[in-house]
């Protein structure tokens, strides 16, 4: 039975495009030298302790079973799942190969890695809560195991949807070939407080403004931005849901037509929105999207950065944050939101 591993790419997400666009996964560990000589557990816990000293057991035992996990366990044809901070997805794929060291890789944190055929990416939003809370664990390297995640994760690389715990047969996660790996294969979680506030404010968004509903919640988040809107009722719109501009009268720069998907958007929008902007004398294009871009769309999108810009659900979100006290009462009152201090976990 092939097994689901998580790799994270840093704190930030700062190797999540290096890691999609290379066809890998992994990083970080950048004292730890090549593993490629170390075929046993032990050798490679000989090798954290040496790098990182004895004095603190626990970490030489959790990244002990991370690295090995890295070096040795993660198998071609396994399930690998890339949380992307930068753009609130997860990216799926299959192990290709396994562990490799990038010695020629210019920055040191990309070079301990096994290479991955990523096959799609779904955002966080059709996801559903229990399963992000298994990907949430504190460690970079882990098995998710519970709430059935390997059937799931398999169902969503699959399909693009998340058929709930109860909804597939399970599958096995992997076997344990040390006691101390438990750690790695059923690991706390540990979710990140802000992610799932995050998680929470997309859930409630999702089930209260869908279809030509998230086209006016978008309309009003430009408003407290400082735009002045024009929103098109529901029905053929000519593919413009919304124009912007600034000034009194809207009409000074920069000026926007804005397209709204619930539903992942294609090239073809992409295109199309490009020949809008052209047409209406606009300044830019601003795709609205609830479940992301397809990846033609995405190719579609870099090569127009200059013309097209995108809103993905993390990017409303973050709208929805910053200007929360701007937003008309009625849609606070659809989304109730508190503010809360805390301290930052560094």
């Amino acid at each position: 039975m092939k097994s689901a591993w998580v790799i994270r790419s840093g704190r930030y997400g700062e190797r999540d495009d290096w890691a999609i666009a290379n066809g890998f996964s992994g990083g970080g560990w950048k004292e730890v030298p090549d593993l490629t000589p170390f075929t046993t557990r032990e050798d490679v816990e000989q090798v954290i302790a040496d790098t990182f000293g004895t004095d603190s057991p626990g970490l030489v035992a959790s990244y002990t079973g991370q690295m090995w996990a890295l070096r040795h366990r993660i198998q071609v044809g396994d399930l690998m799942i890339l949380p992307m901070k930068t753009t609130r997805e997860l990216a799926i794929g299959r192990v290709t190969s396994g562990y490799q060291y990038l010695a020629d890789e210019d920055d040191p944190n990309c070079r301990h890695v096994v290479a991955v055929e990523w096959q799609r990416r779904v955002a966080r939003t059709v996801v559903k809560q229990d399963l992000l809370y298994t990907l949430g664990s504190a460690i970079s390297i882990f098995s998710p195991s519970r709430n059935n995640a390997v059937a799931r994760l398999d169902h969503l690389l699959a399909h693009g949807e998340d058929p709930g715990s109860v909804a597939v047969t399970p599958k096995d996660g992997p076997g344990k070939s040390h006691a101390e790996d438990s750690a790695v294969d059923d690991p706390e979680s540990k979710p990140n407080v802000a992610e799932v506030a995050a998680d929470q404010i997309s859930a409630r968004i999702g089930e209260e403004f869908a279809g030509h509903a998230f086209a006016h919640l978008v309309a009003v988040l430009l408003e407290a931005e400082g735009f002045e809107v024009d929103e098109a009722p529901p029905g053929a719109d000519g593919g413009i849901d919304i124009t912007a501009g600034r000034g009194l009268l809207g009409l000074e720069s920069p000026k926007l037509i804005v397209q709204v998907k619930t539903g992942q958007i294609g090239s073809e929008v992409v295109a199309q929105l490009n020949g809008l902007v052209s047409t209406h004398g606009a300044d830019y294009g601003l795709l609205a999207t609830w479940t992301g871009l397809s990846k033609p769309a995405r190719d579609a999108v870099k090569h127009q950065r200059f013309r097209v810009k995108v809103w993905d659900a993390s990017d409303v979100i973050a709208a929805v944050q910053r200007n929360y006290d701007r937003l008309p009462e009625d849609v606070r009152a659809r989304i109730p939101m508190e503010r809360v201090w805390m301290l930052r976990e560094d």
